[in-house]
């Protein structure tokens, strides 16, 4: 299964109805295992959590902590970029040269990488004792 059929086929499982727009995400591990995840809305808006989000969890959940490759995929006239909480989350799990597709269900795709989408990522490093 390519991540592309993975999160294509997720997205039709997002929890989405007050919005109505759906997001699939896939994530391949470092294994090679692809992880998949939908948004899953919240009448309590801020309760929601994010397509990618879900894909992370799923891949932390099944004992992988290192991202190879994600894809996300909307219905919407552009790809879709994750969100900033997203693409800090990626940035936990791969490095800036990991691939990430962003999809439209049309077709359209654009491919760009981590360390696009989140330039100067906040990391353990920042973290450490001097």
């Amino acid at each position: 299964m390519s991540l592309l059929q993975a999160a294509s086929e997720v997205r039709l499982n997002a929890w989405a109805p007050y919005s109505g727009f759906r997001v699939g995400a896939a994530v391949r591990g470092a294994s090679g295992v692809i992880y998949r995840g939908c948004n899953v809305e919240n009448a309590a808006y801020p309760e929601g959590t994010c397509a990618e989000a879900g894909a992370i969890a799923a891949m932390v959940a099944a004992g992988e902590t290192r991202l190879i490759e994600a894809l996300v995929i909307a219905e919407s006239p552009r790809p879709v970029p994750p969100c900033g909480g997203c693409r800090q989350k990626l940035a936990e799990f791969g490095g800036p040269e990991v691939p990430v597709t962003l999809c439209t269900t049309d077709g359209a795709a654009r491919q760009t990488t981590i360390g696009e989408l989140l330039p100067g990522a906040f990391g353990v490093a920042h973290m450490a004792a001097r």
